[in-house]
């Protein structure tokens, strides 16, 4: 039975770039949703989001990469609310979502902005297995004095690093060692890093997201871990650039609320449909 897909592009920078996401109806998808794991790099994607519920919600969002199943992904709700704005005919839209158990509402304003609430994040200072098992697979030299002032752990659900460096240009020569960075996020059960600048003076920042335990060397966008890093900047509102290194330029959006909750997001538009076999 064929497959209809849309290809989204969520957090665009400027009309541009982003990361290509595929997106289905539960009802287009195969009943063996194990076999969604295969189904991103035939769509040109990195992830693929399955949508299913009515359209005035509650919506369920279910999320996979090669590795298989992910319990949450930041940038294919962004994609999946793209979609479903589309599928609406609606340049405006608010829908109750379903992830991995819990609720949360999403946004879409004029027609390509796409947003939702994060409510569960976590912060906490790592651990030392964690520094020295994950930093010199990131491309760290030594232990200890040559490790990054001031990296943080964070989770909406899974741990992962957040890891500051001094300038976009250090941000860029960073070459990580994919194998070694899999094998420590693999035993300390980490979900990757990410990496930033400090935030300029307008809150403009760029980050990288090495995520190799859900099968992603780099990700193009990642709204979860910009959410985390919103999070601990509270009362910043921040726009991250990604993607350079990869050549899809992407910019997310988040900001802090009182009570811990995170707006984020960005632009995202449908670039594509597609049938397959």
């Amino acid at each position: 039975m064929p497959t209809d897909v849309a290809v989204i592009h969520s957090c665009r920078r400027d009309g541009r770039g982003g990361s290509p996401t595929a997106v289905l109806w539960r009802a287009d998808a195969p009943s063996d949703l194990a076999a969604l794991r295969h189904l991103p790099a035939r769509a040109g994607a990195s992830h693929a989001v399955v949508v299913d519920g009515p359209p005035e919600g509650p919506v369920d969002l279910r999320f996979f990469t090669a590795a298989g199943e992910l319990p949450a992904c930041g940038h294919g709700t962004v994609a999946a609310l793209a979609f479903l704005a589309a599928r609406a005919g609606k340049r405006d839209l608010t829908v109750p979502l379903r992830v991995g158990g819990r609720s949360l509402t999403g946004y879409v304003t004029g027609g390509t902005m796409a947003t939702f609430l994060e409510d569960r994040v976590a912060l906490r200072l790592p651990t030392d297995p964690e520094l020295t098992g994950v930093l010199p697979a990131l491309g760290f030299p030594g232990r200890g004095l040559n490790f990054p002032v001031g990296v943080l752990a964070a989770s909406t659900g899974r741990w992962r690093l957040l890891v500051p460096v001094e300038s976009r240009a250090a941000l860029t020569r960073l070459a990580p060692d994919p194998a070694r960075l899999r094998a420590a996020c693999d035993r300390l059960g980490l979900l990757g890093c990410y990496v930033h600048t400090p935030p300029d003076a307008e809150g403009r920042l760029a980050a990288r997201m090495f995520a190799p335990a859900i099968g992603v060397d780099e990700d193009v966008a990642n709204a979860n871990s910009t959410a985390c890093l919103a999070a601990a900047l509270a009362g910043r509102t921040i726009a991250v650039d990604m993607g350079d290194t990869l050549g899809a330029p992407s910019t997310i959006l988040a900001s802090a609320r009182p009570g811990g909750a995170v707006e984020v997001g960005g632009e995202a538009t449908v670039t594509g449909k597609l049938r397959l076999d």
